[in-house]
Protein backbone atom coordinates (compact mmCIF):
# COMPACT_ATOMS: atom_id res chain seq x y z
CA UNK A 1 0.00 0.00 0.00
CA UNK A 2 1.36 3.38 -0.95
CA UNK A 3 1.58 6.25 1.46
CA UNK A 4 -1.88 7.67 0.66
CA UNK A 5 -3.94 4.61 -0.38
CA UNK A 6 -5.43 4.65 3.10
CA UNK A 7 -7.44 7.65 1.85
CA UNK A 8 -9.27 5.37 -0.61
CA UNK A 9 -10.21 2.99 2.20
CA UNK A 10 -11.49 5.83 4.37
CA UNK A 11 -13.35 7.17 1.33
CA UNK A 12 -15.30 3.91 1.09
CA UNK A 13 -16.04 4.00 4.83
CA UNK A 14 -17.12 7.64 4.53
CA UNK A 15 -19.53 6.76 1.75
CA UNK A 16 -21.27 4.19 3.94
CA UNK A 17 -21.42 6.72 6.76
CA UNK A 18 -23.33 9.08 4.44
CA UNK A 19 -25.66 6.22 3.37
CA UNK A 20 -26.41 5.11 6.94
CA UNK A 21 -27.21 8.70 7.92
CA UNK A 22 -30.10 8.64 5.46
CA UNK A 23 -28.48 10.88 2.83
CA UNK A 24 -29.64 10.09 -0.76
CA UNK A 25 -27.35 7.60 -2.51
CA UNK A 26 -26.49 9.75 -5.52
CA UNK A 27 -25.59 12.73 -3.36
CA UNK A 28 -23.64 10.45 -1.00
CA UNK A 29 -21.46 9.42 -3.95
CA UNK A 30 -20.89 13.05 -4.96
CA UNK A 31 -20.32 14.37 -1.42
CA UNK A 32 -17.79 11.65 -0.61
CA UNK A 33 -15.94 12.22 -3.88
CA UNK A 34 -15.74 15.99 -3.33
CA UNK A 35 -14.64 15.63 0.31
CA UNK A 36 -11.90 13.04 -0.24
CA UNK A 37 -10.87 14.50 -3.58
CA UNK A 38 -10.22 17.78 -1.75
CA UNK A 39 -8.30 16.03 1.03
CA UNK A 40 -6.27 14.09 -1.53
CA UNK A 41 -5.46 17.24 -3.49
CA UNK A 42 -4.39 19.04 -0.31
CA UNK A 43 -2.04 16.14 0.52
CA UNK A 44 -0.73 15.90 -3.04
CA UNK A 45 -2.27 12.43 -3.48
CA UNK A 46 -4.91 13.34 -6.10
CA UNK A 47 -4.42 14.93 -9.51
CA UNK A 48 -7.24 17.36 -10.34
CA UNK A 49 -6.61 16.80 -14.06
CA UNK A 50 -8.42 13.45 -13.65
CA UNK A 51 -11.67 15.39 -13.29
CA UNK A 52 -11.34 16.37 -16.94
CA UNK A 53 -12.47 12.80 -17.66
CA UNK A 54 -15.95 13.52 -16.29
CA UNK A 55 -17.52 15.29 -19.32
CA UNK A 56 -16.52 12.47 -21.67
CA UNK A 57 -17.81 9.86 -19.20
CA UNK A 58 -21.14 11.60 -18.76
CA UNK A 59 -21.53 12.19 -22.48
CA UNK A 60 -20.71 8.53 -23.08
CA UNK A 61 -23.39 7.53 -20.59
CA UNK A 62 -26.08 9.69 -22.17
CA UNK A 63 -25.21 8.43 -25.67
CA UNK A 64 -25.29 4.76 -24.59
CA UNK A 65 -28.06 3.19 -26.68
CA UNK A 66 -28.37 0.27 -24.22
CA UNK A 67 -29.42 2.49 -21.32
CA UNK A 68 -32.33 3.76 -23.39
CA UNK A 69 -33.95 0.38 -22.67
CA UNK A 70 -34.48 1.45 -19.05
CA UNK A 71 -37.32 3.97 -19.59
CA UNK A 72 -38.97 1.73 -22.21
CA UNK A 73 -39.21 -1.27 -19.89
CA UNK A 74 -40.25 0.86 -16.90
CA UNK A 75 -43.00 2.47 -18.99
CA UNK A 76 -44.16 -0.93 -20.25
CA UNK A 77 -44.50 -2.28 -16.72
CA UNK A 78 -46.10 0.89 -15.40
CA UNK A 79 -48.83 0.85 -18.07
CA UNK A 80 -49.49 -2.85 -17.47
CA UNK A 81 -49.78 -2.38 -13.71
CA UNK A 82 -51.73 0.93 -13.67
CA UNK A 83 -54.25 -0.22 -16.29
CA UNK A 84 -55.45 -3.02 -14.02
CA UNK A 85 -54.37 -5.74 -16.46
CA UNK A 86 -51.98 -7.24 -13.90
CA UNK A 87 -54.73 -7.36 -11.27
CA UNK A 88 -57.15 -9.07 -13.69
CA UNK A 89 -54.45 -11.56 -14.63
CA UNK A 90 -53.90 -12.54 -11.00
CA UNK A 91 -57.63 -12.98 -10.32
CA UNK A 92 -58.18 -15.07 -13.44
CA UNK A 93 -55.28 -17.46 -12.87
CA UNK A 94 -56.33 -17.79 -9.22
CA UNK A 95 -59.80 -18.96 -10.22
CA UNK A 96 -58.35 -21.20 -12.94
CA UNK A 97 -56.17 -23.10 -10.43
CA UNK A 98 -58.59 -22.78 -7.52
CA UNK A 99 -59.65 -26.44 -7.62
CA UNK A 100 -56.05 -27.59 -7.06
CA UNK A 101 -54.71 -27.87 -3.52
CA UNK A 102 -52.38 -24.91 -3.15
CA UNK A 103 -53.82 -23.54 -6.40
CA UNK A 104 -53.86 -19.92 -5.23
CA UNK A 105 -50.20 -20.14 -4.25
CA UNK A 106 -49.35 -21.71 -7.62
CA UNK A 107 -51.35 -18.94 -9.33
CA UNK A 108 -49.32 -16.28 -7.49
CA UNK A 109 -46.07 -17.90 -8.69
CA UNK A 110 -47.28 -18.18 -12.29
CA UNK A 111 -48.55 -14.62 -12.34
CA UNK A 112 -45.39 -13.40 -10.59
CA UNK A 113 -43.35 -15.03 -13.35
CA UNK A 114 -45.43 -13.44 -16.09
CA UNK A 115 -45.47 -10.05 -14.39
CA UNK A 116 -41.69 -10.26 -13.98
CA UNK A 117 -41.47 -10.51 -17.76
CA UNK A 118 -43.82 -7.55 -18.27
CA UNK A 119 -43.46 -5.12 -15.37
CA UNK A 120 -39.90 -5.69 -14.16
CA UNK A 121 -40.67 -3.66 -11.01
CA UNK A 122 -40.46 -5.59 -7.73
CA UNK A 123 -42.22 -3.11 -5.45
CA UNK A 124 -45.28 -2.70 -7.67
CA UNK A 125 -45.66 -6.46 -8.16
CA UNK A 126 -45.41 -7.34 -4.46
CA UNK A 127 -47.70 -4.53 -3.30
CA UNK A 128 -50.33 -5.45 -5.90
CA UNK A 129 -50.25 -9.16 -5.03
CA UNK A 130 -50.21 -8.32 -1.33
CA UNK A 131 -53.39 -6.29 -1.73
CA UNK A 132 -55.22 -8.84 -3.91
CA UNK A 133 -53.84 -12.35 -3.38
CA UNK A 134 -52.91 -12.28 0.32
CA UNK A 135 -56.43 -11.52 1.65
CA UNK A 136 -57.86 -14.14 -0.73
CA UNK A 137 -55.43 -16.82 0.49
CA UNK A 138 -56.02 -15.96 4.14
CA UNK A 139 -59.78 -16.09 3.59
CA UNK A 140 -59.47 -19.61 2.17
CA UNK A 141 -57.48 -20.78 5.20
CA UNK A 142 -53.93 -20.63 3.83
CA UNK A 143 -51.06 -20.69 6.29
CA UNK A 144 -49.83 -17.14 6.79
CA UNK A 145 -46.16 -18.00 6.39
CA UNK A 146 -46.74 -19.92 3.15
CA UNK A 147 -48.95 -17.17 1.71
CA UNK A 148 -46.51 -14.34 2.49
CA UNK A 149 -43.47 -16.35 1.42
CA UNK A 150 -44.98 -17.13 -1.98
CA UNK A 151 -45.81 -13.46 -2.60
CA UNK A 152 -42.40 -12.05 -1.61
CA UNK A 153 -40.49 -14.71 -3.54
CA UNK A 154 -42.51 -14.60 -6.75
CA UNK A 155 -42.76 -10.81 -6.68
CA UNK A 156 -38.98 -10.60 -6.52
CA UNK A 157 -38.68 -12.64 -9.74
CA UNK A 158 -38.90 -9.26 -11.49
CA UNK A 159 -35.22 -8.82 -10.54
CA UNK A 160 -34.19 -11.98 -12.37
CA UNK A 161 -36.47 -12.64 -15.34
CA UNK A 162 -35.91 -10.38 -18.35
CA UNK A 163 -36.64 -7.68 -19.24
CA UNK A 164 -35.31 -6.63 -15.85
CA UNK A 165 -33.98 -3.26 -14.79
CA UNK A 166 -31.40 -5.12 -12.69
CA UNK A 167 -30.03 -6.87 -15.77
CA UNK A 168 -29.85 -3.63 -17.77
CA UNK A 169 -27.86 -1.91 -15.02
CA UNK A 170 -25.66 -4.99 -14.53
CA UNK A 171 -24.87 -5.11 -18.25
CA UNK A 172 -23.77 -1.47 -18.20
CA UNK A 173 -21.59 -1.84 -15.11
CA UNK A 174 -20.05 -5.19 -16.02
CA UNK A 175 -19.59 -4.33 -19.68
CA UNK A 176 -21.51 -7.15 -21.39
CA UNK A 177 -24.23 -7.11 -24.03
CA UNK A 178 -27.61 -6.70 -22.36
CA UNK A 179 -29.12 -9.03 -24.98
CA UNK A 180 -26.75 -11.82 -23.91
CA UNK A 181 -27.63 -11.13 -20.29
CA UNK A 182 -31.37 -11.30 -21.03
CA UNK A 183 -30.99 -14.60 -22.88
CA UNK A 184 -28.60 -16.06 -20.29
CA UNK A 185 -30.93 -15.31 -17.37
CA UNK A 186 -34.00 -17.05 -18.84
CA UNK A 187 -33.15 -20.60 -17.69
CA UNK A 188 -32.05 -19.59 -14.15
CA UNK A 189 -35.18 -17.41 -13.82
CA UNK A 190 -37.51 -20.20 -14.92
CA UNK A 191 -35.59 -22.62 -12.70
CA UNK A 192 -36.34 -20.39 -9.72
CA UNK A 193 -40.02 -20.23 -10.64
CA UNK A 194 -40.15 -24.01 -11.15
CA UNK A 195 -38.54 -24.70 -7.76
CA UNK A 196 -41.08 -22.41 -6.08
CA UNK A 197 -43.95 -24.33 -7.69
CA UNK A 198 -42.40 -27.71 -6.84
CA UNK A 199 -42.02 -26.62 -3.21
CA UNK A 200 -45.68 -25.54 -3.00
CA UNK A 201 -46.86 -28.82 -4.58
CA UNK A 202 -44.75 -30.95 -2.23
CA UNK A 203 -45.45 -29.02 0.98
CA UNK A 204 -49.21 -28.90 0.36
CA UNK A 205 -49.25 -32.66 -0.21
CA UNK A 206 -47.27 -33.32 2.96
CA UNK A 207 -49.29 -30.79 5.00
CA UNK A 208 -52.72 -30.37 3.35
CA UNK A 209 -53.91 -27.99 6.06
CA UNK A 210 -51.42 -25.33 4.86
CA UNK A 211 -53.31 -24.64 1.60
CA UNK A 212 -56.86 -25.98 1.14
CA UNK A 213 -58.49 -26.07 -2.29
CA UNK A 214 -61.15 -23.47 -3.03
CA UNK A 215 -64.74 -24.59 -2.27
CA UNK A 216 -67.09 -24.99 -5.29
CA UNK A 217 -69.05 -21.84 -4.37
CA UNK A 218 -65.86 -19.76 -4.77
CA UNK A 219 -65.59 -20.85 -8.40
CA UNK A 220 -68.49 -18.93 -9.89
CA UNK A 221 -67.61 -19.28 -13.59
CA UNK A 222 -68.41 -22.34 -15.67
CA UNK A 223 -65.64 -24.26 -17.38
CA UNK A 224 -66.23 -22.75 -20.83
CA UNK A 225 -66.55 -19.21 -19.44
CA UNK A 226 -63.39 -19.70 -17.41
CA UNK A 227 -61.53 -20.93 -20.48
CA UNK A 228 -62.61 -17.96 -22.60
CA UNK A 229 -61.64 -15.51 -19.85
CA UNK A 230 -58.29 -17.22 -19.39
CA UNK A 231 -57.54 -16.94 -23.11
CA UNK A 232 -58.59 -13.28 -23.15
CA UNK A 233 -56.57 -12.32 -20.07
CA UNK A 234 -53.49 -14.58 -20.27
CA UNK A 235 -52.79 -14.92 -24.00
CA UNK A 236 -52.18 -11.23 -24.91
CA UNK A 237 -49.55 -10.57 -22.17
CA UNK A 238 -47.94 -13.91 -23.05
CA UNK A 239 -47.69 -12.88 -26.69
CA UNK A 240 -46.26 -9.52 -25.67
CA UNK A 241 -43.55 -11.22 -23.61
CA UNK A 242 -42.78 -13.55 -26.51
CA UNK A 243 -42.51 -10.62 -28.92
CA UNK A 244 -40.15 -8.72 -26.61
CA UNK A 245 -37.88 -11.61 -25.58
CA UNK A 246 -38.23 -13.55 -28.82
CA UNK A 247 -37.11 -10.59 -30.91
CA UNK A 248 -33.96 -10.35 -28.75
CA UNK A 249 -33.31 -14.11 -28.79
CA UNK A 250 -33.62 -14.43 -32.57
CA UNK A 251 -31.60 -11.29 -33.20
CA UNK A 252 -34.47 -9.38 -34.76
CA UNK A 253 -34.15 -6.40 -32.42
CA UNK A 254 -31.80 -4.95 -29.84
CA UNK A 255 -33.05 -4.84 -26.23
CA UNK A 256 -33.76 -1.12 -26.62
CA UNK A 257 -35.81 -1.71 -29.78
CA UNK A 258 -37.61 -4.61 -28.09
CA UNK A 259 -38.35 -2.33 -25.14
CA UNK A 260 -40.02 0.19 -27.42
CA UNK A 261 -42.16 -2.63 -28.86
CA UNK A 262 -43.07 -3.68 -25.33
CA UNK A 263 -44.05 -0.15 -24.33
CA UNK A 264 -46.24 0.24 -27.41
CA UNK A 265 -47.67 -3.24 -26.89
CA UNK A 266 -48.65 -2.47 -23.29
CA UNK A 267 -50.52 0.62 -24.50
CA UNK A 268 -52.25 -1.49 -27.16
CA UNK A 269 -53.36 -4.06 -24.57
CA UNK A 270 -54.75 -1.28 -22.36
CA UNK A 271 -56.64 0.13 -25.37
CA UNK A 272 -58.02 -3.31 -26.33
CA UNK A 273 -59.35 -3.72 -22.80
CA UNK A 274 -60.90 -0.21 -22.88
CA UNK A 275 -58.57 1.04 -20.15
CA UNK A 276 -56.43 3.39 -22.19
CA UNK A 277 -56.65 7.05 -21.15
CA UNK A 278 -54.63 10.24 -21.08
CA UNK A 279 -54.32 9.97 -17.29
CA UNK A 280 -52.90 6.45 -17.63
CA UNK A 281 -50.17 7.69 -19.97
CA UNK A 282 -49.45 10.71 -17.76
CA UNK A 283 -49.12 8.59 -14.60
CA UNK A 284 -46.99 5.98 -16.35
CA UNK A 285 -44.77 8.66 -17.91
CA UNK A 286 -44.31 10.42 -14.56
CA UNK A 287 -43.37 7.16 -12.83
CA UNK A 288 -40.96 6.33 -15.67
CA UNK A 289 -39.32 9.76 -15.54
CA UNK A 290 -38.83 9.59 -11.77
CA UNK A 291 -37.25 6.14 -11.73
CA UNK A 292 -35.09 6.80 -14.81
CA UNK A 293 -33.87 10.12 -13.37
CA UNK A 294 -32.97 8.33 -10.13
CA UNK A 295 -30.87 5.73 -11.98
CA UNK A 296 -29.09 8.30 -14.17
CA UNK A 297 -28.40 10.61 -11.20
CA UNK A 298 -26.79 7.75 -9.28
CA UNK A 299 -24.84 6.77 -12.41
CA UNK A 300 -23.48 10.30 -12.88
CA UNK A 301 -22.53 10.73 -9.21
CA UNK A 302 -21.00 7.24 -9.00
CA UNK A 303 -18.80 8.12 -12.00
CA UNK A 304 -17.34 11.03 -10.02
CA UNK A 305 -16.84 8.72 -7.02
CA UNK A 306 -15.11 6.15 -9.25
CA UNK A 307 -12.68 8.71 -10.73
CA UNK A 308 -11.62 9.99 -7.29
CA UNK A 309 -11.44 6.49 -5.79
CA UNK A 310 -9.28 5.28 -8.67
CA UNK A 311 -7.15 8.43 -8.51
CA UNK A 312 -6.38 7.69 -4.85
CA UNK A 313 -5.26 4.15 -5.78
CA UNK A 314 -8.29 2.37 -4.36
CA UNK A 315 -9.20 0.42 -7.50
CA UNK A 316 -5.65 -0.91 -7.90
CA UNK A 317 -5.54 -1.90 -4.23
CA UNK A 318 -8.85 -3.83 -4.35
CA UNK A 319 -7.99 -5.57 -7.64
CA UNK A 320 -4.61 -6.74 -6.34
CA UNK A 321 -6.20 -8.04 -3.16
CA UNK A 322 -8.95 -9.96 -4.96
CA UNK A 323 -6.69 -11.43 -7.64
CA UNK A 324 -4.15 -12.61 -5.06
CA UNK A 325 -6.64 -14.31 -2.74
CA UNK A 326 -5.59 -17.86 -1.75
CA UNK A 327 -7.48 -20.30 -3.96
CA UNK A 328 -7.75 -17.90 -6.87
CA UNK A 329 -10.88 -18.34 -9.02
CA UNK A 330 -13.28 -19.98 -6.57
CA UNK A 331 -12.13 -17.98 -3.57
CA UNK A 332 -12.85 -14.81 -5.54
CA UNK A 333 -16.31 -16.13 -6.49
CA UNK A 334 -17.11 -16.94 -2.85
CA UNK A 335 -15.79 -13.65 -1.44
CA UNK A 336 -17.51 -11.56 -4.14
CA UNK A 337 -20.86 -13.30 -3.61
CA UNK A 338 -20.70 -12.93 0.17
CA UNK A 339 -19.96 -9.21 -0.24
CA UNK A 340 -22.81 -8.74 -2.76
CA UNK A 341 -25.23 -10.61 -0.50
CA UNK A 342 -24.34 -8.58 2.60
CA UNK A 343 -24.69 -5.32 0.66
CA UNK A 344 -28.01 -6.56 -0.74
CA UNK A 345 -29.43 -6.95 2.74
CA UNK A 346 -29.06 -3.21 3.38
CA UNK A 347 -29.00 -1.48 -0.02
CA UNK A 348 -31.09 -1.38 -3.20
CA UNK A 349 -29.74 -3.20 -6.27
CA UNK A 350 -28.96 0.05 -8.16
CA UNK A 351 -26.78 1.22 -5.30
CA UNK A 352 -24.96 -2.12 -5.13
CA UNK A 353 -24.32 -2.15 -8.87
CA UNK A 354 -22.61 1.24 -8.69
CA UNK A 355 -20.75 0.53 -5.43
CA UNK A 356 -19.50 -3.05 -5.62
CA UNK A 357 -19.30 -3.99 -9.30
CA UNK A 358 -16.64 -1.43 -10.31
CA UNK A 359 -14.48 -2.99 -7.58
CA UNK A 360 -14.90 -6.67 -8.52
CA UNK A 361 -15.10 -6.47 -12.34
CA UNK A 362 -11.37 -5.75 -12.98
CA UNK A 363 -10.38 -8.69 -10.75
CA UNK A 364 -12.91 -10.98 -12.46
CA UNK A 365 -11.56 -10.01 -15.88
CA UNK A 366 -8.00 -10.63 -14.71
CA UNK A 367 -9.02 -14.12 -13.55
CA UNK A 368 -10.63 -14.90 -16.92
CA UNK A 369 -14.19 -15.33 -15.58
CA UNK A 370 -17.13 -15.38 -18.02
CA UNK A 371 -18.67 -11.98 -17.31
CA UNK A 372 -22.19 -12.83 -18.51
CA UNK A 373 -22.27 -15.86 -16.23
CA UNK A 374 -20.93 -13.77 -13.35
CA UNK A 375 -23.63 -11.13 -13.93
CA UNK A 376 -26.39 -13.77 -13.73
CA UNK A 377 -24.83 -15.20 -10.56
CA UNK A 378 -24.85 -11.73 -9.01
CA UNK A 379 -28.48 -11.22 -10.11
CA UNK A 380 -29.54 -14.42 -8.29
CA UNK A 381 -27.52 -13.34 -5.28
CA UNK A 382 -29.20 -9.92 -5.20
CA UNK A 383 -32.61 -11.58 -5.43
CA UNK A 384 -31.77 -13.77 -2.43
CA UNK A 385 -30.67 -10.73 -0.44
CA UNK A 386 -33.89 -8.93 -1.40
CA UNK A 387 -36.04 -11.38 0.62
CA UNK A 388 -33.60 -12.09 3.43
CA UNK A 389 -34.79 -11.25 6.98
CA UNK A 390 -34.68 -9.00 8.84
CA UNK A 391 -34.28 -6.09 6.40
CA UNK A 392 -34.95 -7.52 2.92
CA UNK A 393 -36.73 -4.88 0.84
CA UNK A 394 -39.40 -7.29 -0.46
CA UNK A 395 -40.43 -8.03 3.13
CA UNK A 396 -40.96 -4.32 3.79
CA UNK A 397 -42.99 -3.93 0.59
CA UNK A 398 -45.37 -6.68 1.72
CA UNK A 399 -45.56 -5.31 5.26
CA UNK A 400 -47.00 -2.06 3.90
CA UNK A 401 -50.06 -3.88 2.50
CA UNK A 402 -50.42 -6.97 4.71
CA UNK A 403 -53.57 -7.20 6.90
CA UNK A 404 -53.14 -6.52 10.59
CA UNK A 405 -53.65 -10.19 11.47
CA UNK A 406 -50.40 -11.06 9.63
CA UNK A 407 -47.49 -10.41 12.03
CA UNK A 408 -44.11 -9.29 10.76
CA UNK A 409 -42.55 -12.44 12.18
CA UNK A 410 -44.69 -14.61 9.87
CA UNK A 411 -43.61 -12.57 6.84
CA UNK A 412 -39.96 -13.07 7.77
CA UNK A 413 -40.34 -16.78 8.57
CA UNK A 414 -42.29 -17.33 5.36
CA UNK A 415 -39.36 -16.06 3.29
CA UNK A 416 -36.84 -18.56 4.70
CA UNK A 417 -37.81 -21.65 2.60
CA UNK A 418 -37.73 -19.55 -0.56
CA UNK A 419 -34.33 -18.14 0.39
CA UNK A 420 -33.13 -21.75 0.57
CA UNK A 421 -34.56 -22.43 -2.91
CA UNK A 422 -32.78 -19.37 -4.26
CA UNK A 423 -29.49 -20.52 -2.73
CA UNK A 424 -30.02 -23.95 -4.35
CA UNK A 425 -30.51 -22.19 -7.70
CA UNK A 426 -27.35 -20.16 -7.09
CA UNK A 427 -25.36 -23.35 -6.40
CA UNK A 428 -26.78 -25.00 -9.55
CA UNK A 429 -25.75 -22.03 -11.70
CA UNK A 430 -22.30 -21.96 -10.07
CA UNK A 431 -21.82 -25.70 -10.67
CA UNK A 432 -23.30 -25.70 -14.18
CA UNK A 433 -22.45 -22.52 -16.12
CA UNK A 434 -24.28 -24.09 -19.10
CA UNK A 435 -27.55 -22.99 -17.45
CA UNK A 436 -26.50 -19.49 -18.53
CA UNK A 437 -24.38 -20.08 -21.62
CA UNK A 438 -26.44 -22.73 -23.47
CA UNK A 439 -29.20 -20.40 -24.67
CA UNK A 440 -26.67 -17.71 -25.53
CA UNK A 441 -24.75 -20.17 -27.74
CA UNK A 442 -28.01 -21.41 -29.26
CA UNK A 443 -29.10 -17.83 -29.94
CA UNK A 444 -25.80 -17.09 -31.66
CA UNK A 445 -26.30 -20.10 -33.94
CA UNK A 446 -29.77 -18.92 -34.99
CA UNK A 447 -28.53 -15.50 -36.09
CA UNK A 448 -28.02 -15.05 -39.83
Amino acid sequence: MTHYEWLAIFMFVGFFAFIMSGYPVGYSFAATAILFGGIGYALGAFNLNLLKLMPSRWFGTMSDFTLLAIPFFIFMGSVFERSGLAEELLETVGRLLGRVRGGLALAVILVGTLLAATTGVVAATIIMMGMIALPAMLKQGYDKKLATGVITASGTLAQMIPPSLVLVVLSDQIGVQVGDLFVGSIIPGLLLSGLYMLYVIVITRLKPDLAPALPPEALSSSGSDMFRQAVRVILPPGLLVFMVLGSIFFGLASPTEAGSVGAAGACLLAWMNKRFSVKLIQDAAKSTAQLTALVITILFCSSLFSVVFDGLGGQRLITEWLVNLPGGYWTFIIVANIAIFLLGVFLEFVEICFIALPLVVPAAQALGIDMVWLAVVFAINLQTAFISPPVGFSLFYLQTTAPKEVPTSDIHKGALPFMALQLITLLIVLAFPQTVTWLIDLSAKTLP
